[in-house]
């Protein structure tokens, strides 16, 4: 359920609020707006009397949550999460770019393309170390050693970091090296990993599985936030259908939907999303229109001989035009692109 306290509540009520909640079994998050301050209970007790909370000093209003989702959705709270890693905002008014090679190959390749990324005046550099590929014969990544190279070459250009991370016993290895902890879609639903980055304290983007339904997707947003870690955006990468003439098929109608139900930021990539290189630039105008509050974008100066994803990866000329396109469309919105 969700306890809304009144404007004027004291520390003193709202801590009672909480007292008293926690003293009837329920798991207890606050959420404090500009406007008010919101408790989420969580806990299976379907008979239990709200006007036990409705009657406490400080309590405005107590209802029930009916979406299974509770501390993602918009009932608990209001204003949009705005997750804030040093001088970047993802959920703001601006539209975050993350940009870089699908696959961390060398140090000189991830000094070539965070230059691009730089020059685009985006802020945040992708790229993977460990990689999760359908065919084991496939490259895997360099690990430990291309997490330092993307460290480094972050670091110099002054961009953040966003790389994935695959297993529990990733995460310490790669925590230093990164700024935000990307889910890949295979491990949306990899319960085990995603409650242990819960409990950490760096931003979370969880990508949509290949098969998930939207509430399946929040739910799992919901085990990350339930842990503690209250920065997790949601990256709708397409997801599988019967259509064989793109990779999968970019759900853009997920964006405004996720918007009216949920706090959390929505980031697009329409990268994985078509898997083709000419359909990326018409996705990405069509994502940000839609209201995505960032684009996740694979470059590459030589995708013929790409390691991983190619054909998918757009030319730096490409990349830096497409940004200038979208700062066109965010401006018609009353938006920035950074």
């Amino acid at each position: 359920m969700v306890v809304i306290l009144k404007n004027n509540a004291s520390e003193e009520q709202i801590n009672g609020v909480i007292s008293q909640l926690e003293k009837y079994g329920f798991q207890v998050h606050v959420s404090k707006g500009v406007q008010k301050t919101i408790i989420g209970a969580i806990g299976v007790q379907p008979d239990f009397d709200t006007r036990k909370i409705r009657i406490l000093d400080g309590v405005s209003e107590v209802y029930r949550v009916t979406a299974p989702f509770k501390l993602a959705s918009r009932d608990f709270k209001e204003d949009n999460t705005i997750i804030k890693i040093k001088d970047v905002e993802i959920g703001g008014n601006n539209v975050a770019i993350m940009a870089g090679p699908c696959s961390v190959e060398s140090e000189d390749q991830i000094f070539r393309m965070a230059e691009v990324v730089a020059k685009s005046g985006a802020k945040i550099l992708r790229g993977g170390a460990f990689k999760p590929r359908s065919s084991p014969y496939s490259f895997q990544g360099l690990g430990e050693e291309g997490l330092k190279y993307i460290r480094k070459a972050a670091d110099h250009f002054g961009l953040l970091v966003v790389t994935e991370v695959m297993q529990i016993s990733q995460i310490d290895t790669i925590y230093p090296y990164t700024d935000i902890f990307q889910v890949g879609a295979r491990n949306m639903q990899n319960f085990a990993l995603i409650k242990e980055l819960g409990n950490t304290d760096k931003a979370i983007m969880l990508k949509r599985g290949l098969a998930a339904t939207i509430e399946e997707w929040l739910m799992s947003a919901e085990y990350i936030l339930s842990n503690g870690n209250k920065d997790v955006m949601l990256c709708e990468r397409g997801i599988r259908t019967f259509e064989t003439y793109t990779r999968n098929t970019f759900d853009l109608s997920a964006i405004p939907v996720v918007h009216k139900k949920s706090h959390l930021p929505v980031v697009a990539d329409p990268s994985h999303a078509t898997g083709i290189r000419d359909q990326v630039p018409p996705m990405a105008r069509a994502a940000v229109a839609a209201g995505a509050d960032a684009l996740m974008i694979e470059i590459h100066d030589d995708p013929a001989n790409a390691l991983s994803d190619g054909p998918q990866a757009l030319l730096p000329n490409t990349y830096l035009q497409l940004i200038e396109e979208l700062k066109v469309i965010a401006n018609a919105l009353g938006r920035k692109i950074n």
